[in-house]
């Protein structure tokens, strides 16, 4: 295998060439997660799995058993067991914080739960622009839990990286408007649309609140974080560029001097891949659908790539799933930098010996 590249580094933070944050100090500027994700040289390419601390593990389901899920995300003692399952298990190289994207809006005063099986509830939609103002600021104290669940994570990871995450204005806005999960986002568009004062006004907001968020766990000791978009892939990319593009920007320029990689994420987001580079992620994760040679002509060489085996192939006979890894991994090979990842998370009915798997496979294909 040939040794990865790095990329040009850029000098300014502009929305197209967004400059590139320093390194961790100490063992984790020399991970090859961290190293990968800032287009450097790395022994072997890097490999975690999102969703990797969750229903797939027998061990998270008893741990987990009788208890919510919000009042799981505000336990530090339960986040911190759960986030380093997959760790002591698959031998991954980074470590995810267990939360939910809902928990800084949850932490911002709106009623809502998250429903097994549904996922989150919201009692009093955001339909209007009195209730855009209702929807307050966070603060650090606002999400102490977080802030203690990291730290004690940092300390028990030792040289595996922790990736802190969020949830991008326009999928938080999206679950806010419909009231829950949603196949078609027809609110929300019809807000976008009819109203895009008010539309804007919720995004600035719901930026505001995930930049805190998500600068509470910079703070406490991260090593990346990553900003999911799930429903971004419903927009064409001119929508996407007049009505999402500048808050996603908001929160990914507003960690640019935070010391640590940005990954953005999305799904369905083939036509979107340049847009969401633009605004300002150092990793842009791609799901299944587009081959990551092909993405990364579309994202450009100044940006890393994450992804993206399908989630539903770990369900088919190992030999299929070595052959398809091996894919990725030489697709891989066309980007400045990679970190290998499914183009989704983990389903919950996959076996987890697989996933330990994978992760071998991964470090023995791609060895330098």
């Amino acid at each position: 295998m040939t040794t990865t590249t790095p990329g040009n580094a850029a000098h300014d933070a502009t929305p197209d060439t967004p400059a590139r944050a320093p390194a961790p100090v100490g063992p984790l500027a020399t991970s090859a997660f961290v190293r990968a994700c800032r287009r450097e040289p790395v022994p072997h390419t890097p490999v975690w799995f999102m969703r990797q601390a969750g229903r797939s593990l027998p061990e998270y389901r008893q741990l987990r058993s009788g208890i919510g899920m919000l009042e799981s995300c505000r336990r530090p003692d339960l986040v911190a067991e759960i986030t380093m399952q997959p760790v002591r298990r698959h031998g991954v190289d980074a470590a995810i914080l267990f939360s939910d994207i809902v928990v800084p809006v949850a932490a911002a005063g709106v009623e809502l739960d998250i429903v097994a099986g549904t996922g989150p509830v919201i009692a009093e939609p955001v339909r209007s622009a009195a209730d855009v103002g209702r929807l307050r600021r966070i603060t650090p104290d606002d999400v102490g839990f977080v802030d203690e669940a990291v730290r004690l994570l940092v300390a028990a990871l030792g040289e595996t990286p922790l990736i802190g995450f969020a949830g991008a204005p326009f999928t938080l806005a999206s679950y806010l408007v419909e009231g829950g999960p949603s196949r078609t986002h027809g609110r929300t568009k019809a807000l976008m649309y009819g109203d895009p004062q008010t539309w804007h006004a919720l995004c600035a907001r719901l930026a505001e609140i995930t930049l805190e968020f998500l600068r509470v766990q910079v703070t406490a000791g991260v090593a990346a974080v990553q900003l999911f978009d799930s429903w971004a892939g419903t927009l064409s990319e001119a929508d996407y560029r007049r009505h999402v593009l500048p808050h996603s920007t908001a929160v990914l320029h507003g960690l640019a001097d935070a010391g640590v990689p940005r990954i953005h994420f999305g799904v369905g987001t083939a036509e979107l891949l340049k847009a969401m580079g633009e605004a300002g992620a150092d990793v842009v994760g791609v799901d299944w659908r587009t081959p990551l040679d092909i993405a990364t002509a579309r994202i450009g060489p100044d940006r890393a790539v994450q992804g993206n085996l399908d989630p539903c192939l770990l369900l088919a006979p190992w030999p299929v799933v070595r052959t398809e890894v091996r894919r990725v991994l030489a697709d891989g090979l066309a980007a400045p930098g990679h970190v290998f990842n499914l183009g989704h998370g983990v389903l919950p009915e996959t076996d987890p010996d697989v996933l330990t798997r994978v992760v071998e496979l991964v470090h023995e294909t791609s060895q330098r």
